[in-house]
């Protein structure tokens, strides 16, 4: 990572992917944007913050990809979602809201540029109410999806959970059994049976870092619970 400030191509960008930041008064956002923020540009595997840790700013991804998760004392990980450009992360807003450590790790999945905000500057956005509103707006959306998947998690079976995780991205997806199990907060040995199944029945084909979705239908009515 090197940090710098922030230029004006980044700084237009910004308020492109933000529309709420180019929404402020001027005078307070570029005051934020000279005094308190930084860019950054990171290469993908990148660790951004860490369970545990205080939360030393509040990013806003101009490109690329964050994940958040939450580890086990075993090594495993759950999903918790992934932040990209245009949208924010639950995990360090509540942490600056709340004064307390971080609750979730972040990790770049691919090269990322950011803008990070110290938590003065934070501090001073939040306090325009039209910047307020967009980021607890957006608070509420992560709300309801951390809810949907802790009901993904206690009620559906892994076999429906994998069709679902499948689906919505494409005919052909490049990923590995592994990364398919941190999103799904498993082990890499379950998913590789499952995908093996559903090969079996014809609903995919499996190759290197490659899944190739045969039979989309069928999946979905897996996921849906239906088959």
């Amino acid at each position: 990572m090197n940090p710098s400030a922030p230029n004006a191509a980044q700084i237009d960008e910004l308020m492109a992917r933000y529309p709420a930041v180019a929404n402020l008064p001027a005078a307070l956002r570029n005051t934020v944007l000279t005094r308190h923020a930084l860019a950054l540009q990171v290469p993908a595997g990148s660790l951004l913050f860490g369970e545990g840790q205080p939360c030393q700013g509040f990013p806003m991804v101009l490109r690329g990809e964050v994940r958040v998760a939450r580890g086990a004392p075993n090594g495993r990980s759950l999903e918790l979602y992934r932040v990209q450009h245009g949208e924010l992360c639950v995990a360090s807003t509540s942490c600056l809201f709340g004064h307390a450590v971080l609750a979730a790790h972040g990790v770049s999945t691919e090269a990322c540029e950011l803008i990070v905000l110290d938590p003065q500057g934070f501090a001073l956005w939040t306090a325009d109410e039209g910047f307020r509103r967009y980021v607890f707006g957006i608070f509420a959306e992560r709300i309801a999806e951390l809810m949907a998947l802790a009901e993904a998690v206690a009620f559906q079976r892994l076999d429906q959970r994998l069709a679902g995780a499948l689906l919505g991205h494409g005919a052909v997806l490049q990923t590995t059994h592994q990364q398919l199990a941190d999103e799904l907060g498993t082990v890499r040995e379950i998913v590789t049976r499952l995908l093996k199944r559903f090969e079996r029945e014809a609903w995919l084909s499996l190759g290197r870092e490659r899944i190739e979705i045969l039979d989309p239908a069928a999946l979905r009515r897996l996921a849906s619970g239906q088959a």
